[in-house]
């Protein structure tokens, strides 16, 4: 890869206001938003990740930022150009911090050194706090200068056991950021050497009034499930992520096997979001359809064939349960989206996803295929105690893990760095 010119794509932003959030969390809570906000009147601030849709750190800038400005702050978002030899380095590099091991060869290095090298020189505008979200534009930092601007390298994934030689290799560049904010302090990992007070845990939300998660008359979400070829008399198991081998979709679909032995009408959907930053779902994607060619009972969809953020949205709602097999996550927003729909969810005994859910508050924690098929089996064949522990976990969403919580964090963060 040796282009000429690489510049980044500044995004453009819905409009939100924070007092249609007041009536799920009240006048108090926008008020402390609108008091940390108020000395940060004029400040600049970037966001900068790799993609502008399907994943994550995407879904929480759509939401984040606009909100961000409507406190009164000058907020930009922008993404990485897109470039898809960058892109397959940058999933290795993803896949090594979780724990992989890859040792990236010289040309891998060269190819995410000058993406980001070129990207940064592009940037001509000035701030006073720049956010790098994960590896992609890790080296952001190293090459674009904005001497007098704040730093901050914001990691979504878990880097607690990273990889040694992409590890080494980033090191350097995330050393030179003024501060680091992860999930949660396991996924720090070893001797990032940044002080220990510019480190920060703020985990991610979602946001209750995006079309994802806005509440949809059931006539509406039964019309969607009918025309993407779902039965409606006949229970649902549903799986919502990344075609990504942490989220291990070989593993759902032996699960729904099994439990399709004792219950035999049981459905399955598969609803994954093609990213650009993602090469390596394609290829998942390919595995999946040929493992389901022979089932008319499981289904396939992406955003590209219809599934979007709506049907996503209905999907959770109608679905008898979630299950979200992740082997390593830094998150998993969609466990939040599902238990704020009140759908019970079966999911990973790993990284942030016990911070959203408890045995019995949202759903079920699960180490091993034997204990989510157990734990599938139990909320199918008792739907009483299945609805009540979705609603707790509504309700434990509701407090912990709504998007204007996200804010006030990142207000939070703002102050302690330019203030």
């Amino acid at each position: 890869m040796r282009p000429h010119h690489l510049s980044t794509v500044r995004m453009s932003l819905k409009r939100k206001r924070l007092d249609d959030y007041k009536p799920l969390v009240g006048q108090e809570v926008i008020d402390e938003v609108l008091r940390l906000a108020s000395d940060l009147k004029g400040l600049r601030v970037l966001q900068i990740n790799s993609t502008a849709y399907g994943g994550g750190v995407a879904e929480l800038l759509t939401a984040l930022v606009p909100l961000e400005v409507a406190s009164g702050i000058n907020v930009e978002w922008k993404t990485l150009p897109q470039h898809v030899d960058f892109f397959e380095v940058t999933k290795l590099f993803h896949n090594a911090l979780q724990g992989k091991e890859y040792e990236p060869s010289i040309a891998d290095i060269e190819k995410y050194i000058e993406h980001n090298r070129l990207s940064a020189e592009s940037e001509s505008s000035r701030y006073d706090l720049i956010i790098a979200h994960d590896p992609q534009p890790a080296a952001f930092r190293h090459f674009g200068g904005h001497v007098g601007a704040k730093w901050v390298w914001r990691c979504h994934i878990d880097t607690s056991h990273p990889g040694q030689a992409v590890w080494d290799f980033l090191h350097p560049f995330i050393r030179e950021y003024d501060a680091a904010v992860f999930t949660m302090k396991k996924f720090l990992p070893p001797g990032i050497g940044i002080p220990e007070e510019r480190i920060f845990f703020i985990p991610p939300a979602i946001d209750p009034l995006s079309t994802k998660n806005i509440d949809l008359p059931v006539s509406l979400s039964k019309t969607v499930l009918s025309e993407f070829g779902i039965d409606l008399e006949r229970p649902l198991l549903t799986q919502v992520s990344r075609f990504d081998p942490w989220k291990d979709p070989m593993g759902v679909i032996r699960i729904y096997r099994r439990a399709k032995e004792r219950v035999p009408d049981l459905q399955l959907a598969l609803i994954g979001s093609m990213a650009t930053d993602d090469p390596e779902g394609w290829e998942m994607y390919v595995a999946i359809e040929n493992e389901l060619k022979d089932d008319s009972d499981a289904f396939i969809f992406t955003n590209l064939n219809g599934a979007g953020s709506l049907e996503v949205n209905a999907f959770q709602r109608l679905s008898n349960l979630i299950v979200q097999k992740s082997i390593r996550e830094g998150f998993g927003l969609v466990v939040s989206e599902a238990l704020w729909k009140g759908t019970p969810v079966v999911a990973g005994n790993t990284g942030g996803i016990p911070l959203q859910m408890a045995n019995g508050v949202g759903g079920f924690l699960a180490d091993g295929e034997d204990d989510y098929v157990d734990r599938v089996m139990f909320l199918l064949e008792n739907p009483t105690e299945a609805h009540d522990i979705g609603y707790r976990g509504m309700k434990f969403v509701k407090d912990h893990f709504l998007v204007i919580r996200l804010l006030i964090d990142e207000l939070k963060l703002f102050r302690s760095l330019v203030l």
